[in-house]
């Protein structure tokens, strides 16, 4: 069962071919299949499948291969929602750290697309069809006996409402206020995950960096700064708690959950926040209802361990002690140490012996190789490398999977 000693975050580096095809669609304005991306998608799928499988890890994933960003396209699948293209400048929070990061101040706009709800949202099984391809296509180069260890990326469902200003991440006409559009929200997360858990899904990863933009003293304070916004930037975080806590409440016991937690990782390998998880650990772990948190801990950025003091008995950590931004490879010993000093604190806090606490420990890549299809430093085989690293670590220490 997950979470298995060696991890990692679900992208991996994709192959020049696959990239090739998607951007024949996008500049040409052929069909995928015109294209010939079913039959590279899958054969790519099954290359990367198999380069886990090889390397030793059991929570496979498909690369996010049929992924353009690590978020997908499950929100544009929902019924309701409308993509807005360069959306204007004044409909988000101008101090959340990815806005920052990427706002065209020039022409006052936010680039790219994004999503807000038009009308009412729905889940619609019919549109709800890329999540369960990425699976079916995993499944397809993993025995049937081990379909429960393959692990789907799903992004936070706060991921559409964080950017945007008080009341905008839907229209009047759909919602009038965050309580009514987070119930809606809630609904169409269970319907997807029940869609993938009649498919055979066991091991879902909600992928959240705003969970640690909650860490950054400049988001805190430019919440506190923008008289818009209703409640403190703490009620937020306990509305999103339960949002998530609602989004699984229905999920039977055999499906793994967890959350993982960074900083940015964008093209290039860029971050957008810095903070030590101190100031959310207790309310974190004790109220979020997942089994594990995936954490980012490569850098300074992420502060110390002492924060894991907090991690309740009935769950698991994984500590991102090494970097999916940076070629050189860590010092095996040294890493090793930290995974020890982590599971210290743990049972510091846990009243528990070292060796117990690293039972609830594990090791993983701070983040994904390629939350983006392109653009990042590392090549195949530093990745491998870095994976091969993980899966060594994870021998010494507690050979298992």
């Amino acid at each position: 069962m997950p979470p298995f000693r060696a991890e990692h975050m679900g992208s991996l580096l994709r192959p020049e071919k696959l990239l090739e095809v998607r951007e024949t669609i996008r500049e040409k304005g052929v069909s995928p299949e015109e294209a010939g991306l079913p039959a590279v998608e899958k054969e790519s799928v099954g290359h990367v499948v198999k380069l886990q499988r090889d390397l030793g890890f059991k929570a496979v994933t498909s690369g996010e291969y049929n992924r353009t960003r690590f978020w997908g396209l499950m929100w544009d699948e929902f019924e309701g929602t409308i993509r807005l293209q360069d959306a204007e400048s004044s409909m988000f929070r101008l101090y959340h750290p990815d806005v920052v990061s990427l706002i065209e101040k020039d022409r006052k706009v936010m680039p790219g697309d994004s999503v807000i709800a038009g009308s009412k949202l729905a889940h619609n099984a019919a549109k709800s069809e890329s999540n369960l391809h990425e699976l079916k296509l995993v499944q397809a180069f993993v025995p049937e006996s081990e379909w429960a260890n393959i692990k789907l990326t799903m992004i936070t469902p706060a991921w559409f409402h964080m950017r945007y200003k008080q009341g905008r991440a839907y229209t009047p006409e759909a919602y009038a206020n965050d309580a009514d559009y987070f119930k809606d929200v809630a609904k169409v997360y269970q319907a997807e995950l029940e869609l993938l858990y009649k498919a055979g899904l066991r091991n879902v990863q909600f992928d959240d960096p705003g969970l640690a933009y909650f860490c950054s003293d400049k988001f805190r304070q430019g919440w506190a700064e923008d008289s818009d916004n209703i409640g403190t930037v703490d009620d937020l975080l306990d509305a999103y708690i339960a949002l998530y806590n609602d989004c699984i409440s229905k999920l039977p016991a055999d499906f793994h959950t967890g959350v993982h937690l960074c900083r940015g990782n964008f093209i290039g390998g860029r971050h957008f926040a810095e903070g030590a998880y101190d100031i959310i650990a207790q309310k974190l772990f004790t109220d979020l209802k997942v089994n594990t948190f995936y954490l980012e801990y490569d850098t300074s950025r992420a502060g110390g361990f002492e924060p894991l003091k907090f991690l309740p008995k009935d769950k698991y950590v994984v500590i991102g002690a090494i970097s999916t931004k940076l070629r050189e490879l860590e010092n095996k010993d040294e890493i090793k140490e930290r995974i020890y000093k982590a599971a210290d604190f743990i049972a510091e806090g846990s009243g528990q012996t070292r060796e117990e606490a690293l039972k609830r420990v594990a090791i993983s890549p701070q983040c994904g190789f390629s939350t983006h299809e392109s653009g990042y430093p590392l090549t195949e085989e530093d990745e491998k490398k870095k994976l091969a690293l993980v899966r060594q670590i994870a021998d010494e220490i507690w050979g298992e999977p």
